[in-house]
């Protein structure tokens, strides 16, 4: 009898170890998700959280002029070299001098490196070389490089005769958000000594340019300047160092389209807005379109460089920045924005309408929220608006901002409204181990 129940016993055992183990092939197992940077663009999840408090931003040093360097431009320089701006590096140990002659062109100017003591270590470009877009000048974040945009400067003529003709000149470059630092206006001072007291270095020569803005790199004692872009005919604009310093997100445009989208602005009396494809620019010049859609908003990267971001209208893309592999994700919010732009819009209605009944006024009742049968009416939302800012400073969080934007011509502010922050909380998709 007792052998008996022994081996019941052991048949009992055999049964439940064998149940367990089936039981456990047919859980998931789990699986620790990969990092962000590591993770492909495509296997990103995200959460859509609508109207967030405004995220921090670090606003662009707004720097006054130099004092070094302005009386260097003073005493030493030329009396019509006049000193727009100048650009310390994030280290601080080099200055860049923003400044043009009085003969060239108003949104043409030139560019000189110094130290911060306001000695002149290097002039950075020639007599046939004129930098645009003076705002988007930006050092990267190690201060090893400046990034800036330029051409072939435009015709003009003087006592000597012509000199450096270019049929091709896109003027400044309007700002679509205000995040852009803003020019000093401010004349600098022009009672300079009549004979300089030391020589000024010669421009250098045997720089290429050419005819539409291509965008032009140097170290940061103004050695090695040289164009990173030379797809003459394309504008570039709108460029961003990644974080590691290694290669620019940038916008570019054909000229023509450039031309056209300043008529139909004009026509509309407004300051044009221009629309780019996105492209990544390495150092050593390779350059890689990632789309062929256009946008006007500035993109953004992740922090560990390995990813970069832009938005078309309601819908943002990820791109991978590097790999054999490259991939990319579209993550269409125009639902979800309908959706909260309802609640939002009746959400200030409720507002409104408490603060005229504590004023005794008399107001529509507004509509009870209902279960969502269909999607609202776009036309019918004030506050439903295309993305227009981007900002990524985590990885795990991209901030959108929505917002009405309108530019008047001669308006430097112009005008927004209805601006609202949004976020999208990223994850990584789990991978299941290979079998």
């Amino acid at each position: 009898m007792g052998f008996s129940k022994l081996l019941f016993a052991i048949a009992l055992l055999g049964a439940s170890l064998s149940f367990g183990c089936q039981n456990k092939m047919f859980q998931p197992e789990l699986v620790t998700p990969p990092a962000m940077k590591t993770s492909p663009a495509v296997r990103l999840n995200y959460r859509y959280e609508p109207d967030v408090s405004a995220p921090s931003i670090e606003s662009n040093r707004a720097e006054e002029r130099n004092a070094e360097v302005q009386a260097d431009f003073d005493k030493n320089r030329p009396a019509d070299e006049l000193l727009e701006r100048t650009i310390a590096s994030l280290d601080n140990k080099h200055t860049l001098a923003v400044y043009r002659n009085i003969a060239d062109a108003m949104a043409e100017y030139r560019l000189d490196m110094y130290s911060p003591d306001g000695k002149l270590q290097k002039k950075l470009t020639s007599d046939t070389m004129a930098v645009h877009f003076p705002d988007t000048i930006v050092w990267s974040p190690d201060s090893t490089s400046v990034a800036f945009v330029a051409m072939t400067r435009a015709l003009r003529i003087d006592n000597s005769g012509v000199i450096a003709p270019s049929p091709v000149s896109t003027g400044s470059l309007p700002v679509a958000n205000g995040n852009s630092n803003t020019l000093d206006e401010t004349e600098p001072e022009t009672n300079k000594s009549a004979t300089p007291s030391a020589p000024t270095p010669a421009a250098p020569t045997g720089i290429l340019t050419f005819r539409t803005e291509q965008i032009y790199i140097c170290g940061a004692d103004g050695s090695g300047l040289k164009p990173v872009t030379e797809n003459e005919g394309l504008i570039y604009f709108y460029y961003a160092w990644s974080p590691d310093s290694s290669m620019l997100a940038a916008l570019a445009t054909t000229a023509r389209e450039w031309k056209y989208a300043e008529i139909t602005a004009a026509s509309k009396s407004e300051t044009m807005i221009p629309l780019g494809r996105l492209r990544i620019i390495e150092k050593n010049g390779r350059e890689r379109r990632l789309d062929d859609g256009v946008t006007a908003v500035h993109p953004v990267w992740a922090s560990d460089s390995s990813k970069v971001s832009i938005a078309f209208d309601t819908q943002i893309r990820i791109y991978d920045a590097n790999g054999t592999n490259p991939t990319q994700a579209a993550i269409p919010l125009r639902n979800q924005l309908l959706i909260s732009s309802q609640a939002y819009d009746r959400d200030q209605q409720r507002q409104a309408q408490a603060s005229n009944s504590d004023a005794n006024v008399s107001t529509n009742t507004v509509q009870p929220d209902q279960p969502l049968s269909t999607l609202p009416d776009e036309k019918l939302l004030v506050s439903y608006n295309p993305i227009v800012e981007l900002l990524w400073h985590e990885d795990a969080v991209l901030y959108l901002k929505t917002a009405y934007v309108r530019r008047p011509i001669n308006d430097p502010v112009g005008i927004t409204s209805f601006a609202r922050w949004h976020r999208l909380a990223l994850s990584v998709q789990a991978v299941a181990p290979a079998k």
